[in-house]
This record gives structure tokens, C-alpha cells and sequence, in this order.
């Protein structure tokens, strides 16, 4: 869908559900949720009322509130907690626009409506008789499974209700396309709107509303007061998105992958765009992985291509991470049946042609012509992707930034002999990018066939490697190389081997002084690869050292300021190190 213009809207606010069970509870949340720079509280009710007893303890509970509110009290069969009568849940509502300090808002549902047809007139009647602090109602729709099938047709529904002075929409986003869909439902409102995506892939809708125009949107106090999947909290919201400064013109950079919700690099880049003043945001943008390559690569095409086709949206640059990056390489090559550049040294230019017939995406080409640098034409791997006004253009800053940390480390690439420990994507690109270098690779993999393919691939470049790789199988690994890289995922702290080192304990003791070891993967401590080589006293490069290269890389690529390389270190490690022991 074409997201359309928005004219001058008024701030987005910020509201924070509250699942009240106890009423001095509440309002203590209430008040945190205030200092942390909240402006509504949601008091949901759902399991507070149970008897006419408890409606005067939640009149006085809204009255008593420190900050304006939004009383709720969701009915089981729509996604909330409460059991009770219907009537009960009437009074509620009757009393609470009666009372003296009444809410600023009253939560029903779209289907109360439908349920109990009466119900509209009385909750008029009652507003007729209270006076000028008589609350408005959010009317709202809610599905926590899916879009509805029958989304078009609520959303009629909900603008036949005259008694509606908001209207809500919230329903688990399938994928980042749903949230394309959300954003247009804010384009052409006719009312103030919320419209949320739930769940993983909803978190855009959630911190783009102000972008598009959004009434509000939910935060949680905490992670473990969400009610709703999906919230993030409002620290995140305010400090690493930076919800107040998003505007209609803010730009969108983000990290594709799966899954992504753990990743440093939103930390990484937001607090870099803070430093140097840009009018951005940098979020997680999960593509999910098929059940097989082709499924991931139409999961990726079809996402990309709607996120790019969206102008409001203004998408500027991505970073791309497993398992996409391969794909990412081929969309670019299927945009033109162009081949890639021969030189290492220059750009292949892909122009835009139409994709094969059938293609599910709105925006089955690029409206920009596509260019894919050398080193991940060759290395068949790209990690960035840039918007620039002419053209779209696929790098790959991963090697750059390690061959720069093996430099520094003093290894002399052109005469060396390096091992890389793992020929998947991160192995088969670094085995690539040193043997360009002029290095002579040994690929030692567990899988060997796997590392035979990657150094076919190296030996048939044209133009040909100055060096080469050459495939070994993990237990004839020399100890007489310059360094060793590990590419695996053995030692990432948040994997099922956390503990387990690449190289075998007995081969480090025979490694010569002067020797490098470099771990692609970060933990939160020392990785078992560089625990042991500090023991030995080897050289050792740290995973964190390349990530933050290549996100800097990225960031002066995307908007071609200076990065400022040593925030960013210091943000990525001060994150890690707060992550929670496994």
C-alpha cells in the first residue's frame, strides 16, 4: 500500500497499562509511570471488578490518579481477563462518566456494541448528563492472532459510531508489511486513531507513530508488565528510539534479520544519530526465516521491495544480518540479469527490471537502479544496504572492518597464512576478502564439502585471488599460521554453545608468540577462544572490535558524516555488559 501525507498533527502521546489488582499498587505505578515521562496511565480493570463494591473503588482509584487516564476493563472473548457480567461492566462505565473526577478516556470494545445494541444509547444518555469533564471513548478492536479477514469491514463499522471520539486498531502484525497497512489506516483517519501492530514484527507501528500521525501508543513500565506482545518499555520508547523527536520527516534506518530483537546495533546507531544531531531512527526489522532458502529470500524480497516502494516512510539504509545476507545479494542480481563487475576495485551497476510474473510484492522492481559492490558480488554476502536519490546501493563493510583489526594486530595480509575457523556466510566472506588481500586461506569447517565449495568458488573469481583458500577439515588445522578466525558460532554468548572453544586446548600451547586469534562472535565476557589466548599471551581481536567497525562504516556510508566510532564502542560494550547472565 501507498502511505499517504499527513498534515501537521499534534504530538503522539505516550500511555502506560497498568493491570490493577490493588489500588495503592496502581497508583504507585502510576506515579513512576509519570516521572518516566509518561502521559496517560491505562488502569485496566479487567480483574479488579467483581462486584458493585469494586466500582467505587475504581472511581476513586481514577480520581486519585497523578497523571490524566484511560480506564479499560477488556472482556475475556476480547483477549482480556475480565469474567464478569455485562451489566456490571455497564454500570462501570455509567459511573465512571457520572463521577466527579471522571477518566480522560473510556476503553469499549468494537464488538460491546455489536453485542449489546442498546448499549450506544445508554452510554449517550449518560453523557448528556454529565458535565464538561465527561470522558471520550476509544473504541477499539483488537485481534491477537492475526489481521482480521474482515478488517475493512470493522473499520466501516467503527466509523458508523458517532460516539466514538478515538478509534483503536490493534492486531498481531504477520510481518513488517502489516505495519504498511497500519501506517495508511493513520493517513486516512477521520478521527484521532491508534493503530498498533502486536508482536515482534509490530514494534515499527508502536515507535513510528508519531511519524504517521498516531494518537498514541502503549508502553510498559517494565518488560514484565507488558500487556500486549510487543510493547517495549517506555525507557526504550524515550531513550533508545527517541520517541519525542520523530517527526514526519525522520528517517528510517534499521536491522533486517532473524531474529534481531536481541541486537546491539539499535543501541549502537540511535545513540550515533543522538551525537550528530541527525533526525533519524535506527529499529529492529525482523524478516523471518523459512522453513528453506527460498522461502527466506521471498520473505526478504517481498518485505524489501514494499519498504522501499513507501516514500512517507522514508527507509535510508539498512543493515543486514543472518540468515538474508546472501539474499540481499541475490535481490540485487535479480533486479537486472546484469553480471557483477569484474574489478574488485568498482561497483557493478544492476538497473531495475521487472521481476518474474506472479510476484505477491506491490513492488515486484526497484524504482532505482541497484548497485552491487565488487567485494560482495564476489564474496556472494552484503551486510548494508543504502538509499540514495539515484540509485540503491549493496555493500559489505564486515570485511573491511576485520581485515582493518588483523592490520592493526600487525599481521601482514598479502604474505600470511591465516586459518578461518567456518565456512558459513561470515567464514566464506572473510575466506575471501583475505585471499583478494593476497593471503593463503586454509577454510577448516566441519562439513568439509562445504569448505570445498567456498574455495571452488575463491579459484573460479575473475579476476582471479592473488592468494587462495584452500580447504581443511577441523582436525588439520596448522599451528604455524599468522592468526586464526574463528566464523563459527561457538562461544556467542547468546547461543547453545556459549562455552565451547573453536581450537582444541591442546593446539593453543603450540601456537608461537606473535600469533593472532580473532573472534568474529562477542560475549558479554571473554569468549573461550580469546580466554585462552590471553592465558598463552597471544594477540586477540575481539568480535565487538569488527562489529563496531562495520557499524561505523555504515553509519558515515548512510549519512555521510564522521562516525563517531568511540561512542559507539563504548555504547556497544556498556549494553553487553548489562545483558543477563545466561
Amino acid at each position: 500500500p501507498t502511505i499517504a501525507g499527513r498534515k501537521s498533527p499534534g504530538m503522539t502521546l505516550i500511555a502506560v497499562p497498568i493491570m490493577v489488582q490493588d489500588a495503592h499498587a496502581a497508583l504507585s505505578e502510576a506515579a513512576l509511570a509519570k516521572d518516566l515521562g509518561s502521559d496517560l496511565v491505562e488502569y485496566r480493570l479487567d480483574e479488579f471488578i467483581s462486584e458493585a463494591e469494586s466500582i467505587e473503588a475504581a472511581i476513586s482509584l481514577v480520581a486519585d490518579s497523578p497523571i490524566p487516564c484511560i480506564a479499560t476493563c477488556r472482556p475475556t472473548w476480547e483477549g482480556g481477563h475480565y469474567e464478569g457480567d455485562e451489566s456490571l461492566r455497564q454500570e462501570l462505565f455509567e459511573r465512571l462518566i457520572a463521577a466527579d473526577h471522571p477518566p480522560r478516556h473510556i476503553d469499549i470494545e468494537l464488538a460491546a456494541f455489536d453485542r449489546t445494541p442498546a448499549l450506544e444509547s445508554v452510554l449517550r444518555d449518560a453523557l448528556a448528563n454529565a458535565g464538561d469533564l465527561a470522558p471520550s471513548f476509544i473504541v477499539s478492536m483488537h485481534d491477537f492472532e492475526t489481521r482480521p479477514a474482515d478488517l475493512t469491514r470493522r473499520i466501516l463499522r467503527l466509523r458508523e459510531l458517532d460516539i466514538a471520539r478515538v478509534h483503536k486498531i490493534a492486531y498481531r502484525a504477520r510481518s513488517l508489511r502489516d505495519n504498511l497497512e497500519l501506517f495508511e489506516l493513520l493517513a486516512t483517519r477521520d478521527k484521532p486513531t491508534i493503530a498498533v501492530g502486536m508482536g515482534e514484527f509490530g514494534l515499527m507501528s508502536r515507535v513510528l507513530a508519531p511519524k504517521f500521525g498516531g494518537y498514541l501508543t502503549f508502553a510498559s513500565l517494565r518488560e514484565s508488565s507488558t500487556t500486549a506482545p510487543g510493547q517495549p518499555t517506555i525507557r526504550d520508547l524515550l531513550d533508545l528510539y527517541r520517541f519525542r523527536s520523530i517527526n514526519a520527516k525522520t528517517q528510517v534506518f534499521g536491522v533486517v534479520g532473524w531474529p534481531v530483537t536481541h541486537s546491539l546495533s539499535p543501541h549502537v546507531h540511535n545513540a550515533a544519530f543522538e551525537h550528530a544531531n541527525i533526525d533519524a531512527v535506527y529499529l529492529p526489522l525482523p524478516i523471518a526465516a523459512g522453513e528453506d532458502p527460498d522461502q527466506s529470500y521471498a520473505s526478504l524480497k517481498a518485505t524489501l521491495l514494499d519498504l522501499l516502494a513507501n516514500p512517507s516512510l522514508h527507509l535510508q539504509g539498512l543493515s543486514v544480518t543472518l540468515p538474508h545476507k546472501e539474499n540481499l545479494v541475490t535481490l540485487a542480481r535479480e533486479q537486472s540479469p546484469v553480471a557483477p563487475a569484474s574489478s574488485r576495485s568498482h561497483e557493478s551497476v544492476l538497473a531495475g527490471t521487472p521481476s518474474a510474473e506472479g510476484d505477491s510484492s506491490a513492488a515486484t522492481k526497484s524504482q532505482r537502479p541497484w548497485h552491487l559492490d565488487a567485494l560482495s558480488a564476489r564474496a556472494n554476502a552484503a551486510n548494508t544496504l543504502t538509499v540514495h536519490p539515484d540509485h540503491i546501493s549493496i555493500t559489505n563493510t564486515d570485511a573491511p572492518a576485520a581485515l582493518s583489526c588483523l592490520h592493526e594486530a600487525g599481521v601482514e595480509l598479502a604474505s600470511s597464512n591465516i586459518t578461518v575457523l567456518g565456512a558459513g556466510g561470515v567464514g566464506r566472506t572473510l575466506a575471501i576478502a583475505l585471499a583478494d588481500a593476497g593471503a593463503q586461506v586454509s577454510l577448516a569447517n566441519r562439513t568439509i564439502e562445504r569448505a570445498h565449495a567456498v574455495a571452488n568458488a575463491a579459484a573460479s573469481l575473475d579476476p582471479p585471488c592473488p592468494g587462495s583458500v584452500h580447504p581443511i577439515a577441523m582436525d588439520e588445522i596448522p599451528n604455524n599460521d599468522a592468526a586464526y578466525i574463528n566464523a563459527t558460532s561457538l562461544g556467542l554468548s547468546s547461543g547453545p554453545n556459549a562455552d565451547k572453544n573453536p581450537l582444541e586446548e591442546s593446539q593453543i600451547p603450540e601456537l608461537p608468540p606473535g600469533t593472532v586469534l580473532f573472534d568474529t562472535v562477542y560475549s558479554k565476557g571473554q569468549t573461550p577462544l580469546l580466554e585462552a589466548g590471553n592465558k598463552r599471551g597471544l594477540r586477540c581481536i575481539k568480535g565487538l572490535d569488527m562489529f563496531v567497525r562495520q557499524a561505523a562504516a555504515q553509519f558515515q556510508g548512510w549519512t555521510k558524516h564522521p562516525a563517531p566510532a568511540g561512542l559507539m564502542g563504548r555504547v556497544a560494550t556498556e549494553r553487553l555488559a548489562s545483558e543477563p547472565d545466561a
